[in-house]
C-alpha cells in the first residue's frame, strides 16, 4: 500500500507540474498573455514583433507587448518573457535556484523554459531570442515557413503552450545561404536563421577586397610596386593582387581599415582577401621567399594578416583560402582573430568531398587548416552557376559535407546553393541547408520529405521519386556534376531520353495530384522548369529536330518563365526570355543552309589538345554551342589560330561568318581580330575581309558573330580563317597577366 501511495503521489505531482506549466496564450480569440521585453535589445524587440504577428495570424488575437521598463512590479502568470533581463526575479520563480538562464548558450543559441505559468525565451547573444521565437512557432504552434512569403499554419481561436524546457545552439556561429526570397521577405531570413555579410562585415568588405582597400585606379600608375610581380613585371590593376611584403602597402591598408571600422561602429570584422582569379600572386623575391619557406602560396597572406591582427587586436580579419591559397602554410599559424575562409570551388558534386577525387585536395586543406586554427569559414558551392535552371541532384551529399566542415573546426559556413527564382528546387535547397547548418546531425531524407509534404502536398511522392531516380541515374552514369555544367553533358546519362520521359511522367502525375490546388500546382510547375530547359538545351545539340514540336516546347517554356518571373538563367544575369529569343534565331534550323555544313577542317594552328578531335567536325556541323564552353566549342589558349575550311568544290560565296563565345568568368575573351581569305586551289589566297573586335568587359555570356558580306558573289573552294587572340588577360580581368582563351563553334558560309 505504501508503494502504491508513493506512485499515486508521484503521478499527482507530475500532473500538477504539467498543469501549472501550461500557458494559455489565447482563449476564444482573445489574448490571455502579454509579451514582456526584459531588455532594450533590438533582437528582443524583433522577436516580440514576430511572435505577436504570427499569434495574430493563427488566432486573430493581438497580444500586448510591454516594454522592459513598463511591466509594473513583476511579471505575472501568462507572460511570455523575452530576453535575459529580470534575472534575479526570474531565477526564483522558475526553480532555477539562482542559475543564469543563459548558461550553456552560444551566440544565436536560445532557451525556452516554462515555469510558474510563464514562458521565458533566453538568448545566447545576437539573434538568439529571435530564433527562440521561430522554434516556438514552428515546433509548438505548428507554423512552417517554406519560401518567399510562403508559409503554412492552422488557424485556431485557442493557443496553449505545454511544459517546455529546451536549449538549442547552432553548429556554426554564422550561417549564410543565397536565396532570392530574402530581398522581398525579411521574415524568411529570420526564420531560416540565416545571416548576410552586412550583419557582420564592416562596410560591406566581404571577399575579394584587395582592390577596394587599395584601389588600383588611385595607386596603380604611380605605385606599381604595390601590386603583384610575375612574368618579369608588375601588374597593377583592378583584379591584381598585392605585393604583401611591401611595408607601404601594409601602412596604407591599416589606415584604410581604421577608417572603415570607425565609420561602422558595432561591426568588428572585415575581409582582407585576394581579388578573384588564380595564380596572380606576387612573386617578387621577398614574397616568393615567404611562400617557399611556408611551402604554400598562402604563406605571405597569413604573415600579412597576422600583422593586421596584431595592429588591431580587438578586431577580426577574414581572408580567403581560395584557388592558389587553398593549402595552409607549414610554419606560421593564423592568430585567433584571423578567420580563414576556405573555398571548395574546384570540387565536383556527384558524391561527397571525401569520396570525390576532386575533393581530396580540399579535404587535405581543411585537415591542414584545422590543425593550426579553429577559426574557419567554409564557403561551399552547391548549384550550377552557368545554368541555374538545370537539374543539380546533390541533396544526398549535403549533410555529409556539412558534418565534414563542422568536424574540422569550421565555425562559419556559407552554403551557396540557390540563388534564382525557378532554379532547381531553389526553395527546398535553402530550407534544407538552413536546417543542416544549424544541426548537421539531422537526417537529410527526413528533412526533404518534410519539406516536400508541406510545400507540394499530394504531389510530394512523385517529386521525391523524381529526385531519387535522378540521383541514382547520376551516380550510375559515372558523369561528374560540377558548378559550371551543361545539361548537354548529361544527355547520355541522367538526362538521356528514356529517363527524361520518366521524369516528365512523374511531373505529369504530380500536377494531376494537385490540380485542384492552384498554389501547389504553380509550385510544381515552377519546379518543372529545369526539366523543360534541359529538354531545350539537349534538343539544340541534336540533328533532325522536330521543328513543330520544339517550337511548342519553346513557347511553353517562355510562357512559364514569364509567368513565374524568372529573372536569370545564370550568375551572369542572362535573361531566360532573351534565351528564348536567342534560341529561335540561333538554334532553330535556318531556311538558308550553310554550304560549309559537313565541310572538312584543316588546321594550320590547331586548337588545344582536348579540342582537336572535336574541332574536325564541330566547326562545320550546323549546330551552335550554348552558354558553357563544355560542349560544342573549340578552344585556343594564349595564342592565335588559323585553319582552312574545304568546301569540297568551288562554290559561289556571298557571306562568311564565324561564331565566338564571350564568357569572362571562364577567362574566355573575344579575339582582337578575325580575317578571312579565299582560294580556289588551296595555294594562292586572296584577302576577303579583316574585322577588328572592340574590347568587351560585359559580365553577360554572349555569342558574337564576325561576319563578312561580299559586295559581289565570290567563287572559292577553300576559306582560311585567321584569328588573332587577346592572348593575355588584361589588367581589369580576374586572370590578369595569364593566358586567356577564345572559343569558336561554327563557321557558316552562304
Amino acid at each position: 500500500m505504501k508503494r502504491i501511495s508513493l506512485i499515486f503521489a508521484a503521478v499527482a505531482l507530475f500532473c500538477a507540474t504539467e498543469i501549472s506549466a501550461q500557458i494559455t496564450v489565447v482563449k476564444n480569440g482573445k489574448a490571455r498573455s502579454r509579451i514582456v521585453l526584459t531588455t532594450e535589445e533590438k533582437a528582443d524587440s524583433v522577436a516580440a514583433s514576430l511572435l505577436r504577428d504570427f499569434v495574430h495570424r493563427i488566432s486573430g488575437a493581438m497580444i500586448p507587448v510591454v516594454g522592459y521598463d513598463n511591466i509594473g512590479k513583476a511579471p505575472h502568470k501568462g507572460d511570455i518573457l523575452i530576453g535575459n533581463g529580470l534575472q534575479n526575479f526570474l531565477s526564483t520563480v522558475s526553480g532555477d535556484d539562482g542559475k543564469n538562464i543563459s548558461d550553456g548558450l552560444k551566440e544565436d543559441g536560445f532557451r525556452l523554459l516554462t515555469g510558474n505559468g510563464m514562458l521565458r525565451i533566453a538568448s545566447g547573444g545576437d539573434k538568439g531570442s529571435i530564433y527562440g521565437v521561430v522554434t516556438l512557432l514552428e515546433k509548438y504552434l505548428g507554423v512552417s515557413y517554406w519560401g518567399e512569403n510562403e508559409y503554412s499554419l492552422s488557424k485556431s481561436s485557442d493557443i496553449q503552450l505545454p511544459y517546455i524546457n529546451e536549449i538549442d545552439n547552432p553548429a556554426f556561429r554564422y550561417r549564410q545561404s543565397q536565396f532570392y526570397g530574402m530581398r522581398n521577405d525579411p521574415v524568411y531570413k529570420l526564420w531560416m536563421r540565416l545571416e548576410e555579410p552586412s550583419d557582420m562585415f564592416a562596410g560591406g568588405y566581404w571577399v575579394h577586397t584587395f582592390d577596394k582597400l587599395l584601389p588600383s585606379s588611385r595607386y596603380g600608375i604611380e605605385h606599381p610596386e604595390y601590386y603583384s610581380y610575375f612574368g618579369g613585371k608588375r601588374h597593377p590593376g583592378k583584379a591584381s593582387q598585392w605585393c604583401l611584403s611591401n611595408p607601404e602597402v601594409f601602412e596604407i591598408v591599416c589606415e584604410r581599415i581604421d577608417s572603415i571600422f570607425k565609420a561602422n561602429p558595432g561591426l568588428n570584422m572585415i575581409s582582407v582577401s585576394q581579388n578573384d582569379g588564380n595564380f596572380t600572386n606576387c612573386q617578387c623575391d621577398a614574397c616568393k621567399a615567404i611562400d617557399e619557406y611556408e611551402g604554400a602560396l598562402s604563406g605571405s597572406v597569413i604573415h600579412f594578416l597576422n600583422k593586421l591582427a596584431e595592429r588591431f587586436p580587438d578586431k577580426e580579419f577574414s581572408t580567403l583560402a581560395y584557388l592558389y591559397t587553398m593549402q595552409p602554410p607549414k610554419h606560421v599559424k593564423p592568430l585567433p582573430n584571423v578567420n580563414i575562409m576556405l573555398c571548395d570551388i574546384d570540387c565536383d558534386r556527384e558524391v561527397t568531398l571525401r569520396e570525390n577525387a576532386s575533393g581530396r585536395e580540399f579535404v587535405e586543406a581543411i585537415e591542414g587548416w584545422s590543425r593550426i586554427t579553429d577559426n574557419i569559414f567554409v564557403w561551399d558551392y552547391g548549384i550550377n552557376f552557368d545554368n541555374y535552371l538545370a537539374p543539380f541532384p546533390n541533396f544526398h551529399i549535403l549533410a555529409d559535407n556539412i558534418r565534414l566542415f563542422r568536424d574540422h573546426g569550421a565555425n562559419m559556413h556559407f552554403s551557396q546553393i540557390a540563388g534564382s527564382r525557378g532554379g532547381d528546387f531553389a526553395e527546398m535547397r535553402t530550407w534544407l541547408v538552413s536546417k543542416l547548418m544549424w544541426n548537421p546531425s539531422l537526417d537529410t531524407d527526413e528533412l526533404m520529405q518534410t519539406f516536400l509534404d508541406g510545400y507540394y502536398g499530394a504531389a510530394a511522392p512523385y517529386l521525391y521519386k523524381y529526385i531519387k531516380v535522378m540521383e541514382g541515374a547520376l551516380i550510375g552514369s559515372g558523369q561528374r556534376l560540377w558548378i559550371y555544367d551543361s545539361p548537354v553533358s548529361h544527355k547520355h546519362g541522367m538526362l538521356k531520353p528514356e529517363l527524361m520521359r520518366r521524369y516528365m511522367a512523374l511531373f505529369d502525375q504530380a500536377e494531376k495530384a494537385v490540380a485542384g490546388d492552384s498554389v501547389r500546382l504553380a509550385r510544381v510547375q515552377r519546379t518543372r522548369l529545369p526539366l523543360l530547359y534541359s529538354e531545350l538545351e539537349i534538343a539544340r545539340s541534336e540533328k533532325n529536330m522536330d521543328i513543330s514540336e520544339l517550337s511548342e516546347k519553346l513557347d511553353y517554356f517562355e510562357q512559364q518563365v514569364r509567368l513565374f518571373e524568372v529573372p536569370t538563367l545564370n550568375e551572369r544575369s542572362n535573361s531566360p526570355v532573351e534565351y528564348c529569343e536567342l534560341f529561335r534565331s540561333r538554334y532553330m534550323p535556318r531556311a538558308d543552309k550553310s554550304i560549309a555544313e559537313g565541310a572538312s577542317v584543316i588546321f594550320i594552328d590547331a586548337p588545344e589538345k582536348a579540342y582537336q578531335e572535336l574541332g574536325r567536325t564541330a566547326l562545320t556541323d550546323g549546330l551552335y554551342g550554348g552558354a558553357g564552353f563544355v560542349e560544342g566549342w573549340v578552344g585556343w589558349e594564349g595564342r592565335d589560330a588559323s585553319f582552312v575550311i574545304d568546301l569540297g568544290e568551288i562554290k559561289e560565296i556571298h557571306t562568311i561568318e564565324t561564331d565566338f563565345l564571350h564568357q569572362l568568368g571562364a577567362w574566355v575573351l573575344l579575339p582582337v581580330q578575325v580575317s578571312y581569305e579565299i582560294s580556289s586551289d588551296g595555294e594562292e589566297y586572296a584577302l576577303a575581309s579583316v574585322r577588328d573586335l572592340p574590347e568587351d568587359r560585359s559580365a553577360k555570356i554572349q555569342f558574337v558573330g564576325v561576319r563578312h558580306d561580299f559586295t559581289e558573289p565570290a567563287k572559292a573552294r577553300y576559306i582560311k580563317v585567321n584569328v588573332t587572340g587577346t592572348k593575355t588577360c588584361p589588367h581589369w580581368h580576374y586572370g590578369v597577366g595569364h593566358p586567356c582563351w577564345f572559343f569558336i563553334d561554327e563557321v557558316s558560309v552562304f
